[in-house]
């Protein structure tokens, strides 16, 4: 906080008053316009002279000068194609990465072919503007194998590809090398802990290090998630989060396939399934219903979907799948593409209700 001299404006004549103090040269623009029940406080670089009081006066503005603590703005983001116009060549500027992927202290980018070159400068380009950042990754590698994990090779920063992100609340212990995680999908995560009710039987087919569960265990007071993976690294990494978000009364890891578990375990257990598999959660359908309690439940069903209609896609295999099973679809609650992938190609989601 900073202490500043201002004026202090009705609301209703702030947007003239502001412009006003810019004309003047008064308004102070690393201080944030601070807003108190119907007046403005508007931070000035200095207190304004008789002249200026004259001027404010004149335009038959009602306010006050006074002192008042200001939050200050965050400085504007450096646009990594400023840091890097000088270090590379001018055509090949506009093929920088437009998207960052940043998880903790790591930021993780796609290098094209045609500036693979370039890709060290680059990565401290973005080390420079974004000052947070410690290790910038280029992928080098699809998603590969049962585990969903990429390669990736490190081109500047600190050699490490373990971090600790933060997303709603929720803390996450990852390594990239060995774990799938995408920030990407931190919308989804807070959509779906959203509708889960006090009371609720989670099963969490492909929990990964827990981005579902945990944060659904968050935001319950009284809830049980099976957070279930294949890979003993995120499940390793699953405890840890566990236990570094206080919900281990709520969040119950278990290692080995969900097709095997869930009929080993908790068939008719619950009220909720989350299958966040793309690739092939289509097919699981069968054993997410057979989790699901006699009644029926919610199923959260993720699938990659290509133009020219990928909602519709998305949403005819799921039907197509549920009519090969003991279930009946009550109705479709939802179908959104949750994010672009690839070129024509696009995650979604189908909320499906299950009787």
């Amino acid at each position: 906080m900073t202490k500043a001299s201002c004026l202090k404006v009705p609301r209703v004549h702030g947007e003239k008053t502001i412009t006003l103090v810019k004309t003047l040269n008064l308004f102070d623009r690393k201080l944030k316009i601070k807003q108190v029940e119907n007046y403005l406080y508007i931070p000035l670089t200095s207190e304004p002279t008789q002249a200026d009081i004259k001027t404010l006066e004149k335009n038959q503005l009602q306010f006050e000068t006074s002192f008042y603590e200001f939050h200050k703005r965050a400085k504007r983001r450096v646009k990594l194609v400023d840091v890097l116009k000088d270090r590379m060549p001018s055509h090949l500027l506009t093929n920088l990465p437009h998207a960052i992927d940043f998880v903790g202290d790591i930021a993780i980018i796609k290098v094209l072919p045609e500036l693979e070159s370039y890709q060290r400068i680059i990565g401290e380009g973005i080390l420079f503007a974004h000052k947070r950042v410690k290790t910038v990754l280029a992928k080098s590698s699809a998603i590969e194998g049962v585990y969903r994990v990429r390669k990736f090779a490190i081109v500047a920063g600190a050699d490490q590809t373990k971090t600790v992100h933060k997303e709603h609340g929720c803390i996450f212990h990852v390594d990239l090398a060995k774990v799938y995680f995408s920030p990407r999908l931190s919308f989804e995560h807070s959509r779906i802990a959203a509708q889960v009710e006090e009371g609720e039987t989670i099963v969490d087919m492909f929990a990964g290090v827990g981005p579902f569960s945990i944060q659904i265990a968050k935001g319950c007071a009284k809830v049980r998630a099976y957070a279930i993976d294949a890979n003993p690294d995120a499940v390793s990494y699953l405890k840890k989060n566990i236990k570094a978000n206080n919900v281990e009364a709520k969040v119950i890891p278990v290692l080995g396939d969900a097709r095997q578990i869930i009929k080993e375990r908790f068939e008719g257990a619950a009220d909720r399934v989350i299958m966040n598999l793309p690739e092939k959660a289509i097919e699981y359908i069968d054993i997410a219903c057979g989790a699901l309690q006699k009644e029926g439940g919610i199923i959260h069903y993720y699938e990659f979907a290509k133009a020219p209609k990928p909602l519709e896609t998305a949403k005819n295999h799921f039907n197509e799948s549920m009519r090969q099973t003991s279930r009946n679809l009550k109705k479709i609650l939802l179908v959104r593409a949750v994010r672009a992938i690839a070129p024509y190609t696009w995650q979604v989601v189908v909320d499906a209700e299950i009787k």
